[in-house]
């Protein structure tokens, strides 16, 4: 038997919460206030709320509020910035948009993020801010971290793209650093109806600041603090956000029982490398990852059955062309490049149904067979 199971059905999101989401669309469109205003100023406090700090100011997506962070502590040319080498582009690309150095570090194999232990000998009299990301749902491993940044007087910033309601040693992501950039891209756990972003903080200096930079610097309309950007989080889509962000925490616990089972599932087959789970860390699964020595001929024999994959992701950004002025040929980061080589995401999602999930791992035992 053969069963079509999409990587990620995104308009079952939509089905779920259809009546909500259609009111909140009309109170919006019928409101004539299109930019900013309560509908954010609402979201903002809830989401908050719910990461447990103080702050929250909706951006334009979650490049930009990783950017603003940046800039918002002064940090840009003549600076350094420690950084994962295993992640996504963006991670660097924010790093390198305020004109700082980016300094990667390799990752903990097990894990993928960001290694601790990695990071002492990465530090120089110019290094301003460490900036851990939470790969995959799982949080870095913070405490060191932190212990690190205390020792030599560093920034810690949170890229917490992919870490909505993980949990760090009972602590949520956005408290564990000075500040958190969010991404509320539509495939995130929690996920918009286009592009858009936050930053989280408990520094009021940082959310003041952040606050104004995201509106072309302005506090006062026609009077110019900063050398502003433009990123604002719609209003529209901070409805939406709102109405999805009561069901959060419900489609998590959807994610980690499909993680639960295909961990007990696909646990023994010696070709597959399952996720590790560090203690103290509440994972809320953006991705479930696993890595295969024959990637390219187990993602085609699941397409065959029916099953779609993703990679991610191929290309380290030291090997990308973006970075290739960076000097760093293969084999600068071993680790990373290992990792990239052989990572394949199977599917999981709040909408997966339990027999899919029974599918997906019955094709990769056999396979393996």
């Amino acid at each position: 038997m053969t069963m079509t199971v999409p990587f990620l059905e995104l308009k079952q999101t939509y089905l779920e919460l259809k009546d909500e989401l259609d009111q909140a669309y009309h109170r919006v469109m019928e409101s004539g206030w299109y930019i900013l205003g309560s509908e954010v100023e609402a979201f903002e406090e809830a989401f908050a709320r719910y990461c447990g700090a103080r702050y929250c100011i909706g951006v334009g997506n979650g490049l930009e509020a990783l950017q603003l962070v940046l800039k918002s502590l002064d940090i840009g040319p003549g600076d350094e910035v420690i950084v994962p080498a295993n992640t996504y582009i963006a991670t660097w690309l924010a790093v390198s948009y305020v004109g700082a150095t980016l300094v990667p570090v390799e990752p903990d194999v097990r894990t993928y993020n960001l290694n601790p232990e990695c990071i002492e000998a990465a530090i120089t009299s110019r290094t301003r801010a460490i900036l851990p990301v939470h790969l995959y749902g799982q949080t870095a491993d913070m405490d060191p971290i932190r212990d690190i940044a205390q020792k030599y007087h560093l920034r810690v910033i949170e890229d917490a793209a992919q870490a909505h309601g993980a949990k760090y040693k009972g602590m949520a992501a956005g408290n564990l650093g000075d500040a958190a950039g969010y991404s509320f891209y539509p495939t995130k756990n929690l996920g918009a109806f286009g592009d858009s972003g936050a930053v989280v903080t408990n520094d009021p200096a940082i959310a003041d600041k952040v606050r104004l930079l995201r509106n072309y610097g302005s506090r006062e309309k026609y009077y110019n603090d900063y050398k502003g950007h433009n990123s604002r989080l719609d209003p529209l889509q901070a409805a939406f956000l709102h109405i999805k962000l009561a069901k959060l925490d419900e489609w998590n616990n959807r994610r980690k029982q499909i993680a639960s089972y295909y961990l007990q599932a696909l646990q023994g087959i010696p070709q597959v490398i399952l996720p590790c789970v560090l203690e103290g860390c509440d994972v809320v699964w953006h991705v479930f990852v696993i890595r295969v020595p024959d990637r390219a001929e187990l993602q085609k024999h699941l397409k065959e059955k029916g099953i779609g994959t993703l990679i991610h992701y191929p290309v380290p950004p030291h090997l990308s062309k973006a970075y290739a002025d960076m000097g760093l040929p293969r084999g600068s980061f071993p680790i990373t490049e290992e990792i990239h080589d052989t990572v394949l995401s199977i599917p999981i999602g709040p909408h997966l149904s339990m027999d899919a999930a029974e599918y997906v791992a019955d094709v990769i035992r056999s396979y393996y067979r």
